[in-house]
């Protein structure tokens, strides 16, 4: 039986194998193909390149390259970048923190400033108290003889250890909760809270009349009073 021969292959006479311009013999060595014909090296066809209009659509597709590669450097930038350090993302809830952190540290600031300036005042001197000054220049005998014990200072310790005075909205609890994290504050149902103040939808700061704590609370936990 005799196979039946592919259409799209061409075979060529020994004699027959010659260039379609000026008709030379070539054989394998010295012919060059193109679209399936064979050519002379001086009759090769040249291969001419076309010139692209600046259409619209040209233009656009330009620029729609031109941005998809800015937007995949950007993509590979961000990833290096990232290898050294970790990015935390601005969240409502790292948001919340912040500002919680912020409220705790003005507080802790007026705190710290309240005492301080009550432990610098120092207590008037008595119509017939020695000189303070002079005191500090006598013999020690002397001194010893008018020394008296530290007890005019213990006042002004007592009125620095007191809490600051309750000011701002207050609250009870009509739930029990106990702190989640480090910045909350625990409370039992029917704590009154103090020195509250709203931070949020759903969170406030305020301090347990009961045990002096303060801290974050939940504000669906505790009702107005």
């Amino acid at each position: 039986m005799k196979r039946a021969r592919p259409d799209h292959v061409k075979y060529w006479h020994k004699g027959c194998f010659s260039c379609e311009i000026c008709k030379m013999t070539l054989n394998m060595k010295n012919y060059k193909g193109f679209e399936k014909r064979p050519y002379c090296n001086a009759h090769y066809p040249k291969t001419n390149f076309t010139c692209v209009a600046d259409t619209p659509e040209n233009l656009r597709l330009k620029q729609q390259s031109k941005m998809q590669s800015q937007v995949q450097y950007k993509e590979e930038f961000e990833k290096n970048k990232g290898k050294g350090f970790s990015v935390v993302a601005d969240t409502p809830e790292m948001q919340r923190i912040k500002k919680t952190q912020d409220h705790i540290s003005n507080i802790k600031y007026h705190e710290e400033f309240e005492k301080t300036r009550a432990g610098g005042e120092t207590p008037s001197p008595q119509p017939n108290s020695p000189n303070p000054v002079f005191q500090s220049h006598q013999p020690a005998a002397s001194q010893h003889y008018n020394y008296e014990p530290a007890a005019a200072p213990e006042p002004v310790r007592q009125v620095a250890a007191a809490p600051p005075p309750s000011s701002g909205k207050r609250y009870q609890a009509v739930y029990d909760y106990a702190a989640a994290d480090e910045d909350e504050v625990g409370f039992l149902e029917g704590d009154v809270i103090v020195d509250a103040q709203v931070i949020d939808e759903g969170w406030m700061y305020g301090r347990v009349e009961r045990t002096g704590q303060q801290g974050m609370l939940p504000a669906n936990y505790v009702e107005a009073i």
